[in-house]
């Protein structure tokens, strides 16, 4: 069995532990167990691939391996990893890890919380490191179906509301999904599900022609575009947020919301490449909104969930603005993105369930003074928005600068006057960051109840010291993860490149 095969068989194997366990410490064991394994294979991950890398740099993917799985439609079990990859599957791992800490007190239903909590982890690994179109889009919905319970049964506000509305629209985005699998495995000549065997027309593919690329495009990128928060489809994701348990919303924007940028990235830029020359900037105008959309609304919202989600609206809406940029260092910058917001949004969503958790409000107008009554949550909190506002040392500024260089590399009216929208979402991001540090954490008081909570426990500072010891790590040593995310990136902008100018490309009067 391939090694990468683990991930997955990992949380498998939980599944009935955790079935089986019978008091809430052996729940509290398996979660550990399994979780610091997942962590532990993903960090000895990192260092097997770029030991592999050195000595094979020229394939595309490493650790392959492939099992037929149902012949008639050519589908098989294929995994493999690139640098993209292995970043994702160690920022899962751990986000799976402090998750699991930060619902160390979660009651009632305790264990069947943690059974779904396992199932979309699980569905989470596997997209990652398979490269079969029809597996990836299984593990997608391994991955989607749990949400619905997990808010509709753990979450708070109207979570029945949140959760039929993120279930309708993203199996809606799968609908989308599904045709356009399905439209490029046709297109591509019906011999291979494989990502690699597709865009390197192998095994009896050929290239798929343009104009039914430009129908097979919008739809996959809109379905996965959903997941990723693109406009105006993000209306699910602010209600899905703000109505989560906290590992769940830590698991949702940290890691799920990656899979719509990895998606995008993976199979609509890089099987559908001339489409994808002819059609992106419609997606760059629609990303751009996002993007400034997302920090404006962050600026008038009360509700510290909500305030964090549409400040995920317009983070993720980089990152497919990013992408669309089509060039190699603004799709590195993304995949960073993808990583350092990770990251940012899960340390901000496990703070906020920790206050929450204490004051039973998220309301800013009700919260004040909460440095003097819990300083070691305050002190986090201030690393989260500073890391969140692009502060040089964390990792927010890598990412973002990253992009933004990239996006100016991109010669054109169009393309500039774009990415100077998109800058001014830094700005943006500064004033509710700081509006909201200063109306929280300083100043007196206000409810007299507030003076008698009590700062974090051992687990809480547990999660969130990891996971701002990552970001730290992010932002002060970039460098080795970008180089091996770059050498994932550079097949698909290639692939871009050989596309667009093999076009008659300036067919748009904008660009």
């Amino acid at each position: 069995m391939n090694f990468l095969s683990i991930f997955v068989l990992i949380p498998l194997l939980m599944l009935p532990a955790l079935w089986i366990a019978r008091s809430l410490n052996q729940v509290r064991g398996v979660m550990v167990a399994g979780s610091t394994a997942l962590l532990a294979l993903s960090v000895y991950l990192v260092f097997a691939f770029l030991d592999a890398r050195a000595l094979d740099p020229h394939s595309e993917m490493l650790f392959v391996s492939s099992v037929e799985w149902f012949p008639p439609l050519h589908i098989n079990y294929t995994v493999g990893v690139d640098g993209i990859s292995v970043a994702m599957l160690l920022l899962s791992a751990i986000i799976t890890f402090t998750g699991t800490f930060a619902s160390w007190q979660l009651k009632p239903l305790t264990k069947e919380y943690f059974l779904w909590f396992t199932l979309l982890s699980m569905g989470v690994f596997g997209f990652f490191i398979t490269t079969d179109m029809f597996a990836m889009f299984m593990f997608y919905e391994i991955a989607l179906i749990p949400m619905y319970l997990l808010i509709g049964v753990w979450g708070s506000g109207r979570k029945e509301y949140a959760a039929m509305k993120l279930t309708l629209m993203l199996m809606g985005g799968s609908a989308f999904l599904m045709c356009g699998i399905f439209g490029i495995f046709y297109g591509a000549g019906g011999q291979t599900m494989n990502i690699i065997d597709i865009a390197n027309h192998t095994n009896g593919a050929h290239a798929i022609a343009t104009n039914w690329q430009l129908i097979w495009f919008p739809m996959t990128f809109v379905g996965f575009g959903i997941l990723g928060a693109l406009f105006p489809f993000h209306t699910w994701s602010p209600d899905g947020h703000a109505s989560a348990p906290t590992a769940v919303s830590m698991l949702h924007a940290g890691v799920l919301m990656k899979l719509g940028g990895y998606g995008c990235f993976r199979i609509a830029m890089y099987l559908l490449p001339e489409a994808a020359n002819e059609l992106s900037w419609i997606f760059l105008i629609l990303t751009g909104i996002s993007v400034v959309y997302g920090a404006f609304s962050a600026c008038v919202q009360t509700d510290l969930k909500y305030i964090n989600a549409y400040s995920s609206v317009s983070h993720c809406g980089l990152v497919l603005f990013a992408i669309c940029m089509a060039t190699e260092t603004a799709s590195t910058g993304a995949i960073l993105q993808m990583l350092s917001h990770g990251l940012m949004t899960a340390l901000f969503f496990a703070l906020i369930g920790f206050i929450y958790g204490r004051t039973h409000t998220r309301d800013i107008r009700e919260l004040a003074g909460l440095m003097k009554i819990m300083p070691f949550l305050a002190v986090c909190y201030v690393i989260a928005g500073l890391a969140n506002l692009g502060l040089p040392g964390l990792s927010g500024f890598v990412a973002e600068m990253t992009i933004f260089v990239g996006s100016f590399e991109n010669t054109g009216t169009f393309y500039t006057t774009m990415t100077i929208i998109a800058c001014t979402s830094i700005v943006i991001t500064a004033v509710y960051i700081l509006r909201l540090v200063g109306k929280i954490l300083y100043g007196v008081p206000t409810n007299e109840h507030h003076l008698q909570l009590t700062d974090a426990t051992w687990d809480e500072r547990f999660s969130v010291i990891c996971l701002i010891l990552a970001v730290a790590a992010l932002g002060l040593a970039p460098f080795w993860v970008s180089d091996m995310i770059r050498t994932g990136v550079h097949p698909v902008i290639e692939h871009l490149q050989q596309a667009g100018s093999l076009l008659n490309s300036h067919s748009n009067p904008f660009l």
